[in-house]
C-alpha cells in the first residue's frame, strides 16, 4: 500500500516576494451605514457640512456625497457637544472627560485628514471646576462659554486655548438678581448668545430662573423667573425676544427689555393634561409664518413614550408630529440666513435636520406637506435586523437600471430637490464598475445598496411578505398624517420589529448576468425572481420538496410552513416571483446556490437538500442526511438523539465525572514535569545549551496540535453547510459532467451528477445521480468547496463564458479545494486523490468562519491575476492562501475574536475585498488587494483669510516658521487641498499628532486614505503536506 510522499514547494523567490506586495495588502478602507450610539450633531451652514459625535468616542463629518471624514478617540469617552468654527474647517468637541478638542481638516500630502490641532483639560482636582453642563459658542467664534454643574460660567480663549480669567460666579450673579429670586437656581442648563449684541448672552439655570447677562459690564442687565424647571433657551432673530422650554411641556415668550412678566402666558401646546418635558426648542423666522420646532412635550399619560419633533407654522396652524421609533438626540434647523453671505431679514429655514438613535432624517420644510429626503449615506442599514448579505461585482447597466428605475418608483413621497448637506469636493475619479452589496433582514426584505463608491445609499427594496399569507402593517414612512391630536406623522426607516419571524431571509444569491435573484428563508421558503420592467400580476406556485420522505418515523416539532397567498398578486416593478420551493420540514436554510444557466436552485436545511428544477418547477432530487436515529427535530435545538431524560441525565453526569478526572490527573503531571525539570535544569544548560535556546531556523515547522475527531453527538452533523455546481471530470478524464457538491456539518462530502437536457428544457426533465462521496477524517462542517482548472482558475460563474467575462476551462487536470473548518485539502479529480493539505486548526488552533476564492490583480500589471482562497478565522484574522499550492501568502488581524457579530456577518467581494458589521448599524469595509481599495478622496476650499492661525506657545525652532506662515496666509487663497496648506500646515508648532490608519484606534487623528505603513501583514513560510 502507497503511502502519500510528502511534498514541499519550492521556498517563494525574491521576485515572488515583490509580486507579493503588487497583489496582496491589508487595510481598512471605511464605514457604511450610520453611527452607533450618536450622543450629538452640529452644522456648518457655510461650508455645509455636518458632523456627528458617538458615546464611543468617533466623530464623524460629511458633506457632499463622497466627502467624509472621521476620527476615534478612546473607547471609553463619549462625545458631548460639537461647535463648528463656521467657514474655518474647524471643529471643537466637548467629551465626557471634560476635554475640550479642536479638530481641523488639512491635507497632508495626497490625504485629507481631520486631524488634532488643540487640547485642553480641566482638572477634576481642582475645586472650582465641576462637571461641564452646557457649552455655547459666541457670536465671533473666538471664545466658548462654559457654563457647569455648580453654576458657574468659565470662557476658554479659543485662539490661545487657555481659560481666561474672567469666570463668571453665580454668585455674583445672584447678587445683582432682585431679592425675590435669591434662592439656588441649579447648574447651568442652558446659555444662548444674543444675535445682535455680541456682549450679552442667556444664563439659564436649572431651577426656572433665567438672566440677560451684560459680559461687557459684568451685571445682570435683565432677570426673569418661571416656576418650571427650564430645559432650553432660543432667541428670535431680532433680539427683542426669546422662548424658554420647560420640563413640563410649556414654553413661554419673553421680552428682552421687560423681565416683569411674560409676554405671553406659558403655553403647553399638547396639554392640559400633564405633558413630558421640551428637550429643546427652536424659533425661525419666514415671510409667511414663523416656525416653532421643538422636541418632547406629550402627554404623559397617552403619549409618553413617543419619540417625537413637532414642527407648528404660524397663524394657519400647520401643525406635524414627526413620530420617529427611536429617541431624539438632538435637532438642527437650516436657514438660507444662516448660509447666505448678505444679512437677511428673515431666517427661511429651508430643512430639518433630526438625529435619533438609530437614524438620521432630513425634513424639506420648503415643500408642501414637509417631505423627508432620500439619504445619500448615514443610511439606517439595520431598519430591520441585518440576518445575511451577499457583494455582487461589476453589474450590467441594463439590470442596474431596472433596479434603480424601481427604486425610484418606491420614493415618491420624498423630497425632489438636492441633498442640502454638499459641502467638500471629491477629488478621486468614479468608480469604473457598478457594484451592490444585498443585504437580507429579519422581516423578509432584502435591500439593494450602491457599493461602487464610498457612500452607500440605498437603490431597491423588495419585500417577501406579499408572497405569503401574513399580515403586513402600515408603511411608516408613507407620509400620511394621523386624523387624531397630536397630529402624528410617522417618519424615518427604522423599524426593529418583524411582521413574522419565519419571513427572515437566510441566504441570498444574485446572478446579474441572467437577471435572477434567489432567496431563501427562515421556514424554509426558497423563492426565485427575476427583475421585470412593468407591473404584473402573477399567480405564484409553490412546490413542496420533503427531504424526510424516507423517514416515515420523523417527528417535526418546529414552526409550520408560512401559508401561500391564493389568487393572482399584483407585483411591481423590480423583481418579481417566478417560482417558491417550500422544504419539508420548513427549518431554516443553512445553505444555497443555483445555477441560471441549468435553472436548478439547490437549498439546504439541517435535516438535508433538495434540488429543485424553476424551469419546470418540480423537484429533481432530495436527499436526507439525519442519522437514522434521528427521528425527531426542532429548527432551533440541536435535534434530539436521546432516548429517553432519564438516559440523557445519566450520560450528562458521567461526562462531568469523567472531565473532572481528566483535569485531574492533567494537573498532576504537570506537577510532576515541574519536578523533573527543577531538577535537572543545570545538568541540561551544561550538557546541551543549545536546547535552552530557540530555534533560530526559518524552515522549521510549527508544531502541530493534536486534533480529536468530532463527536457528532456534539453539533448537528447533518446540516448542510455548503452547496456547489460545476461541470468538471466526475467519472473519466476525458469527458465532463455537470455536477452538484454537497458538504455537511459532520466532514461529508456528496457529489450529484446532473443530467440536464440540451433540447426541449422545458419538457425533458433533469436527473441526478449521487456518483462518489467523500468522507473528511476529522468530520469537521464543510465551509465551501471549488473546482480548479488546468490553469490553476476556479472555475467561471455561470454565463461569464457566454458574455466574455471570463475564460473557457482549460486542461483536463482539474482538482477540487474542500476548505472545513479545520483544514484546506485538494484533491485530483476524477480520482480524488488528496494533492495538498494545510492544517490550520493542528497549527495555530483557530477554526476556518468564512471562505471565498478571489481572483487578484496585479496593482502595477494589468494582464496578471491569480486566485487565491480567502479565510476568515475565530480569532478575527484574515489570511489569503494560494490556490495551486496552499502556501500562505497573507495574513493580517482583522476583528476582535470577541466579535461574534462581526465575525458571522462578514462577507467577501470578488475583487478581494470585505465587508462585516462593526456595529448592528454599522459596515466595516476592508481590502486585502493591493490594487481595489475604496477610499474616500476628498478636498475642502476654504476663503482667502477665514482660518485664523490658532496660536502656540512660543518656541526658538517655529517662531520665524509662524511669522512665514502668516505671510502666506495673507498672499494666497486659501485652501485646504492645495500644496501652499500643506506647507503652512507643516511650519506651525502642532500638539502631537498622529495620522491613523488601518484598525489603529488608540491615536486621536483619523485619515480619509489608509496608509500602507499600519498594514498587519506576514508571510507564511510553512510548506503544507500532503499527509491523511
Amino acid at each position: 500500500m502507497f503511502k502519500f510522499l510528502r511534498k514541499h514547494p519550492p521556498k517563494d523567490s525574491e521576485e515572488r516576494g515583490q509580486l507579493k506586495k503588487e497583489l496582496f495588502g491589508y487595510r481598512r478602507c471605511l464605514d457604511h451605514g450610520f453611527p452607533s450610539k450618536p450622543s450629538c450633531m452640529a452644522y456648518d451652514p457655510k461650508l455645509k457640512l455636518l458632523a456627528i459625535g458617538t458615546k464611543t468616542g468617533r466623530i464623524k463629518i460629511l458633506g457632499a456625497p463622497g466627502v467624509e471624514w472621521s476620527v476615534e478617540l478612546r473607547s471609553d469617552v463619549s462625545v458631548n457637544q460639537l461647535f463648528f468654527l463656521p467657514e474655518q474647517g474647524r471643529l471643537l468637541s466637548l467629551c465626557s472627560d471634560n476635554t475640550v478638542y479642536l479638530w481641523e481638516i488639512n491635507q497632508k500630502g495626497e490625504k485629507s485628514v481631520l486631524e488634532q490641532k488643540r487640547e485642553y483639560t480641566f482638572s477634576v482636582d481642582e475645586s472650582r471646576m465641576k462637571g461641564i453642563s452646557v457649552c455655547c459658542l459666541t457670536n465671533n467664534c473666538e471664545q466658548l462659554l462654559i457654563g457647569t454643574e455648580i453654576g458657574n460660567i468659565y470662557i476658554l480663549d479659543l485662539n490661545s486655548f487657555k481659560l481666561l480669567d474672567q469666570i463668571i460666579y453665580q454668585d455674583v450673579v445672584m447678587q445683582n438678581v432682585p431679592d425675590d429670586f435669591k434662592v439656588n437656581p441649579g447648574a447651568v442648563e442652558a446659555l444662548a448668545v444674543h444675535p445682535t449684541d455680541p456682549d450679552k448672552f442667556l444664563i439659564g439655570y436649572n431651577r426656572g430662573l433665567i438672566v440677560l447677562w451684560d459680559n461687557e459690564a459684568s451685571n445682570a442687565d435683565q432677570t426673569y423667573n418661571s416656576t418650571q424647571q427650564l430645559e432650553s433657551l432660543s432667541w428670535h432673530r431680532n433680539g427683542t425676544e426669546f422662548m424658554s422650554a420647560h420640563n413640563d411641556g410649556s414654553y413661554i415668550i419673553w421680552s428682552s427689555t421687560n423681565s416683569a412678566e411674560p409676554k405671553d402666558p406659558a403655553l403647553t401646546p399638547y396639554g392640559p393634561f400633564p405633558c413630558k418635558a421640551i428637550s429643546k426648542i427652536d424659533w425661525k423666522t419666514a415671510k409667511l409664518d414663523p416656525f416653532i420646532i421643538f422636541a418632547g412635550g406629550m402627554p404623559r399619560a397617552s403619549y409618553g413614550d413617543r419619540h417625537t419633533v413637532t414642527i407648528m407654522q404660524g397663524a394657519n396652524n400647520i401643525h406635524t408630529v414627526l413620530d420617529f421609533t427611536s429617541k431624539v438626540v438632538d435637532f438642527i434647523t437650516i436657514s438660507r440666513a444662516d448660509e447666505a453671505e448678505d444679512e437677511m431679514e428673515m431666517d427661511e429655514p429651508h430643512t430639518l435636520v433630526v438625529l435619533a438613535e438609530e437614524e438620521l432624517v432630513l425634513i424639506d420644510l420648503e415643500t408642501q406637506g414637509w417631505p423627508a429626503y432620500a439619504l445619500p449615506y448615514l443610511n439606517s442599514l439595520h431598519c430591520s435586523p441585518i440576518t445575511c448579505s451577499q457583494h455582487v461585482s461589476n453589474v450590467p447597466d441594463n439590470l442596474w437600471q431596472k433596479i434603480a428605475d424601481a427604486g425610484q418608483a418606491q420614493n415618491k413621497n420624498l423630497s425632489s430637490r438636492e441633498w442640502p448637506i454638499n459641502g467638500g469636493k471629491i477629488a478621486g475619479a468614479e468608480s469604473l464598475t457598478k457594484d451592490l452589496l444585498l443585504t437580507g433582514h429579519e422581516d423578509g426584505t432584502v435591500r439593494f445598496w450602491d457599493a461602487s463608491s464610498t457612500s452607500m445609499s440605498l437603490l431597491y427594496k423588495l419585500s417577501t411578505a406579499s408572497l405569503f399569507n401574513v399580515e403586513i402593517h402600515g408603511d411608516h414612512n408613507s407620509g400620511e398624517v394621523e386624523e387624531e391630536w397630536p397630529p402624528f406623522r410617522k417618519v424615518g426607516n427604522y423599524d426593529p420589529y418583524s411582521d413574522d419571524p419565519r419571513l427572515g431571509i437566510q441566504k441570498i444569491a444574485l446572478c446579474p448576468l441572467s437577471e435572477t435573484l434567489v432567496v431563501a428563508g427562515t421556514a424554509g421558503q426558497v423563492v426565485v425572481m427575476r427583475a421585470e420592467r412593468d407591473d404584473r400580476e402573477l399567480e405564484v406556485s409553490s412546490t413542496t420538496v420533503s427531504v424526510v420522505s424516507d423517514r416515515d418515523g420523523f417527528v417535526w416539532k418546529g414552526h409550520e410552513a408560512l401559508g401561500k397567498r391564493e389568487g393572482e398578486v399584483t407585483f411591481p416593478a423590480g423583481f418579481q416571483p417566478v417560482a417558491v420551493m417550500q422544504i419539508s420540514p420548513p427549518a431554516a436554510c443553512t445553505a444555497l446556490a443555483f445555477h441560471s444557466e441549468w435553472q436548478l436552485v439547490a437549498a439546504g436545511t439541517a435535516h438535508g437538500f433538495g434540488l429543485f428544477d424553476y424551469a419546470q418547477k418540480k423537484e429533481v432530487t432530495s436527499r436526507c442526511t439525519l442519522n437514522p436515529d434521528d427521528l425527531t427535530g426542532t429548527s432551533d435545538t440541536p435535534i434530539s438523539r436521546r432516548k429517553s431524560f432519564k438516559k440523557s441525565l445519566r450520560e450528562s453526569f458521567r461526562r462531568l465525572r469523567r472531565r473532572r478526572s481528566e483535569r485531574r490527573k492533567a494537573e498532576e503531571k504537570t506537577k510532576e514535569q515541574k519536578k523533573g525539570d527543577d531538577k535537572s535544569e543545570g545538568i541540561e544548560e551544561k550538557a546541551s545549551p543549545i536546547k535552552t535556546s530557540p530555534p533560530a531556523s526559518p524552515e522549521s515547522r510549527p508544531v502541530e496540535r493534536q486534533v480529536e475527531a468530532r463527536n457528532p453527538e456534539d453539533s448537528i452533523s447533518s446540516m448542510v453547510r455548503c452547496l456547489y455546481f460545476a461541470t468538471t471530470y466526475i467519472s473519466d478524464v476525458s469527458n465532463t459532467t455537470s455536477s452538484l457538491w454537497v458538504g455537511t456539518n459532520g466532514g461529508h462530502v456528496y457529489i450529484y451528477t446532473v443530467t440536464v437536457p440540451q433540447e426541449k428544457r422545458s419538457e425533458n426533465e433533469v436527473a441526478a445521480v449521487l456518483a462518489k462521496e467523500i468522507k473528511l477524517r476529522h468530520k469537521a462542517p464543510v465551509m465551501s468547496i471549488a473546482v480548479v482548472d488546468g490553469r490553476t482558475k476556479i472555475l467561471p460563474d455561470p454565463l461569464e463564458v457566454q458574455h466574455a467575462r471570463a475564460k473557457e476551462p482549460q486542461g483536463n487536470n482539474h482538482s477540487v479545494v474542500i476548505c472545513s473548518e479545520e483544514q484546506l485539502k485538494i484533491f485530483t479529480l476524477p480520482h480524488l486523490k488528496a494533492k495538498w493539505k494545510y492544517k490550520i486548526t493542528a497549527v495555530n488552533g483557530s477554526r476556518i468562519r468564512k471562505v471565498a476564492f478571489i481572483n487578484f490583480r496585479s496593482r502595477s500589471d494589468d494582464n496578471y491575476s491569480e486566485c487565491n482562497i480567502a479565510c476568515l478565522n475565530n480569532q478575527g484574522e484574515l489570511s489569503v492562501y494560494s490556490v495551486s499550492t496552499l502556501r500562505q501568502q497573507l495574513e493580517a488581524s482583522c476583528l476582535r475574536r470577541e466579535d461574534i457579530n462581526g465575525i458571522s456577518s462578514f462577507t467577501f467581494s470578488k475583487n478581494g475585498q470585505g465587508f462585516y458589521l462593526q456595529s448592528a448599524s454599522e459596515y466595516a469595509r476592508v481590502t486585502l488587494s493591493a490594487r481595489c481599495a475604496t477610499e474616500p478622496t476628498c478636498s475642502l476650499e476654504l476663503k482667502e483669510g477665514m482660518r485664523v492661525v490658532v496660536e502656540d506657545e512660543p518656541e526658538p525652532e517655529t517662531q520665524e516658521a509662524s511669522q512665514t506662515e502668516g505671510n502666506t496666509d495673507m498672499q494666497h487663497t486659501e485652501e485646504v487641498s492645495t500644496s501652499t496648506e500643506t506647507t503652512r500646515t507643516a511650519s506651525v508648532q502642532e500638539t502631537t499628532t498622529t495620522v491613523i490608519s488601518g484598525d489603529n484606534l488608540e491615536n486621536s487623528t483619523v485619515t480619509t486614505t489608509v496608509t500602507e505603513s499600519s498594514q498587519q501583514v506576514t508571510s507564511s513560510g510553512d510548506a503544507p503536506s500532503t499527509d491523511n
